[in-house]
């Protein structure tokens, strides 16, 4: 689960680290030879062989529709990865990892799960306006907990599809009751609760910002 990660002030981190930076929406591209190299080199043959999982997942976009790309991703972070908080996986309060990040340390928390099936979404051909990264209100138990997760739209005004870590089926947001939207973000922008315009340049998100610049150095080219 995502709790001490994101819960008290986590969410108000996310909008207070605001600054511009500019860049347009597109495709998302790799170089493969480098981030296979980068893999190696940081987590030696665990890193390998989480790449080459990752790899065979992406590589088989072309033969998939949409909802089958949703299930086959969904279901390989969630199995690939082990929930860890960022102060035990990184040593620090909140952080982002990049996709390459979480393989090869196999852990992270659920910023890093919605990062890593965005991205391996975006490589396999869904297009940038269908998926939002989206801060939720999670009721777990008895409370009420920051969460990220990721949001799958059909059409621009189509009741959304969730791919979570908590819960290993893809279902509608109206299913959700559990969830609250808070604010989603893609590269078209930050949108507020559950509306269909942006309201913000997503490049003023710091973090966001961070783990392109690294995503970048370790061959992805967002």
């Amino acid at each position: 689960m995502c709790l001490a990660g994101l819960c008290r002030a986590a969410l108000a981190l996310a909008l207070a680290g605001l600054l511009a930076l500019g860049g347009a929406p597109g495709a998302i591209a790799w170089d493969a030879a480098l981030m296979e190299r980068t893999m190696v080199q940081r987590y030696g043959a665990y890193g390998q062989q989480q790449y080459s999982a990752w790899r065979a997942l992406v590589d088989s976009g072309a033969q998939l529709d949409e909802r089958e790309k949703l299930r086959r991703v969904n279901e390989h972070w969630n199995r690939a990865v082990r929930f860890g908080e960022d102060m035990e996986v990184w040593g620090q309060e909140d952080y982002w990892a990049t996709p390459v990040e979480t393989l090869g340390r196999g852990r992270g928390d659920c910023e890093d799960y919605v990062i890593g099936k965005y991205f391996s979404l975006r490589v396999m051909g869904v297009p940038e306006e269908k998926l939002r990264l989206t801060y939720v209100r999670a009721r777990v138990g008895g409370a009420t907990q920051a969460h990220m997760v990721l949001s799958y739209y059909a059409t621009p005004e189509a009741m959304p599809l969730v791919l979570d870590s908590l819960v290993s089926s893809i279902m509608p947001a109206s299913s959700r009751t559990d969830l609250t939207p808070v604010f989603s973000f893609n590269a078209e922008g930050i949108f507020t609760g559950s509306g269909s315009t942006a309201t913000h340049p997503v490049d003023r998100l710091t973090r966001w910002r961070d783990v392109l610049i690294r995503m970048r150095a370790e061959g992805a080219i967002p």
